[in-house]
């Protein structure tokens, strides 16, 4: 029998679902949906028993009933790829005082997206395959710092794919950017927008519903896909994090007596504390999901109040990849939330994007239980940060400061059960910042005092980032958000639209 949790369905129509093959390719929803399992495959057994497991096989274990489109030798492969790219487990579990610190930013760009656009190369491909698909694609990123890199790493030199990262040229790290900037690979562009995250995000999505412009893509056999979160493709690999911090807790005699354990995880689209809670629809022992924001409290007002509003005034903050107003992954948990409803879920998006906010009915806001939340602010974030390195000689960047004061302020240690920070980015990424954060001047360039920033803790600069001066500025580009599809056209050598 055809196991029906393969099949995925978009969160704003009711047609018909679509293959997981189809719905990694496309990324987006034709119509501008996001695409959902039709129901939550459980987790494999192996992944909660005692046997030992790398990651890679973990991995490969969570994603086979999500994608079993896919052998498991091929997914294998994949997952043994991706992991080969960190110096050891692509999530560490490490202790740090009173704090439980599970470290995603070990990989090739330093930040939690890593693996799974490590991985999104191979599961695109295999996706291609099972549909018989010819097309290049053309990835497009809207990136609020750490996933433009991540994507252009983990798709380059990918034969058929193409990779073009629209980065708010303001709005992040000197670090961030020098990633992106010196990017050398062919089939990877980088272009600056004026404006902020959301902006690039808006304007992305745009593209991807322009008809016009996916019918003159078409005649140059050009598809469009997405390396976002908004991809499940991209999103349900990082179930797997939680998955490998439940296991060691549990090697360690640290869950709690009834087996659970609680997460803080900083986020600004969602997609990472949503993979949690996905996780836990799979069966993990997962009790409570802190969902984690800097000054850009949109989603801690959120779980507050029911009510989504982005008419606010809009931070640049200490940590710019949560420097987000409109988290997209955020349409996913109220789809489920209206009970699955594709035409409640449209209508609120449609108020969101006509009005800047939508409300949840009394009986849909009860669905969040699963959720708590809280921000921190600039100055919060850079007393948690202090307060690591000199109580436990910790060094954590502002997006995981933002986690812990969070978790502060919802009551700290729970002496019945654990809960696990997700440290989402090096604090290398963010030097000045963090040097400020416990006294140390920041001075000359940002690689200069991340090198001095090293020295302070006794640690060494990732090679990729004492690397960063050497390499020339590949991508100089500066678009305003009306731009975007002209670069887009130029890029594929199709001529601008004219327009009436």
């Amino acid at each position: 029998m055809t196991r029906r949790f393969h099949l995925y369905l978009s969160t704003r129509s009711p047609a018909g679902p679509v293959s997981a093959a189809k719905a990694l390719v496309e990324g987006l929803a034709p119509d501008g949906g996001l695409f959902v399992p039709e129901s939550f495959p459980g987790l494999d057994a192996r992944l909660l028993s005692p046997e030992p497991l790398a990651y890679a096989e973990l991995s490969r274990l969570l994603l086979g009933p999500w994608f079993p489109e896919f052998s498991a030798s091929d997914l294998g492969t994949a997952t043994a790829a991706a992991a080969s790219q960190f110096p050891a487990t692509p999530a560490p579990l490490v202790a740090a005082g009173e704090l439980r610190i599970l470290e995603l930013f070990h990989g090739p760009t330093l930040a939690f997206k890593d693996f799974a656009l490590s991985l999104m190369g191979d599961l695109l491909g295999l996706a291609r395959k099972a549909q018989g698909a010819k097309e290049e694609i053309l990835i497009l990123v809207a990136t609020s710092g750490d996933t433009g890199k991540a994507a252009l790493q983990g798709f380059a030199g990918r034969e058929g794919i193409r990779v073009l990262v629209f980065y708010p040229s303001e709005g992040v790290s000197g670090i961030q950017r020098l990633q992106m900037l010196t990017h050398e690979a062919a089939n990877g562009k980088v272009v600056g927008i004026r404006g902020n995250f959301d902006d690039a995000q808006r304007g992305v999505k745009a593209l991807f519903s322009d008809r016009g412009l996916a019918s003159d893509l078409a005649a140059r056999g050009i598809c469009l896909g997405s390396a976002n979160s908004i991809n499940i493709g991209r999103l349900v690999p990082q179930a797997a994090y939680y998955v490998q911090a439940w296991r060691a807790l549990r090697d360690r005699g640290e869950l709690g007596r009834d087996g659970t354990f609680d997460v803080v995880v900083p986020t600004g689209n969602f997609g990472d504390a949503l993979a949690a809670w996905y996780a836990k629809q799979a069966g993990l022992p997962l009790r409570r999901i802190l969902v984690a924001t800097n000054e850009n409290r949109v989603l801690d007002d959120f779980f507050r109040t029911g009510t989504c509003d982005r008419r606010r005034d809009f931070h640049v903050t200490t940590s710019p990849s949560m420097d987000i107003l409109a988290a997209s992954n955020l349409e996913r948990l109220v789809f489920e939330a209206t009970g699955r409803d594709p035409l409640r879920t449209a209508n609120l998006m449609a108020d969101f994007a006509r009005d800047g906010s939508f409300a949840l009915a009394p009986s849909e806001r009860a669905f969040l239980k699963d959720f708590e939340s809280g921000s921190a602010t600039d100055a919060e974030a850079a007393a948690e940060i202090g307060r690591s390195f000199r109580d436990a000689g910790y060094l954590m960047d502002p997006h995981t400061a933002c986690a812990v004061s969070t978790w502060r302020k919802l009551g700290g240690v729970d002496r019945e059960r654990p809960c696990v920070v997700l440290s989402t980015a090096s604090p290398f990424k963010f030097p000045a910042s963090v040097c400020r954060a416990i006294g140390l001047g920041a001075e000359g360039d940002e690689v200069a005092t991340a090198r001095a920033l090293a020295a302070a803790a006794g640690l060494a600069l990732p090679a990729s980032l004492e690397a960063l001066p050497g390499l020339a500025l590949r991508h100089r580009d500066i678009v305003g958000i009306e731009g975007l599809e002209t670069t887009l056209r130029a890029l594929v050598g199709l001529s601008p639209r004219t327009r009436p």
